[in-house]
């Protein structure tokens, strides 16, 4: 399952990332987005879970709870749109 996660901290690293969702069940992959240009996070990344039932879980638990200072914004991730 792949997970959308909104709002990070700019000090946010990967690895606090996957502590968090950790919690929850084993993480496949935390990757947070950065600036191709500047390498400093855009505030948001992807978290991918195997498990279905751990992810659900996580984005329930996870949403609106705080992480470095900021209310994370925690949802299933959409298919990427076609520019």
């Amino acid at each position: 399952m792949n997970i959308y996660v909104g709002n990070l901290s700019y000090d946010t690293s990967e690895d606090d990332l996957r502590s968090a969702f950790e919690a929850y069940g084993e993480v496949d992959s935390a990757k947070i987005i950065t600036d191709r240009d500047t390498g400093r996070s855009k505030g948001f990344g992807f978290v991918e879970m195997s498990d279905q039932g751990n992810g659900e879980s996580a984005i329930e638990g996870l949403n609106s709870q705080d992480l470095n200072g900021r209310a994370l914004r925690v949802n299933e991730a959409r298919p990427r749109e076609r520019r």
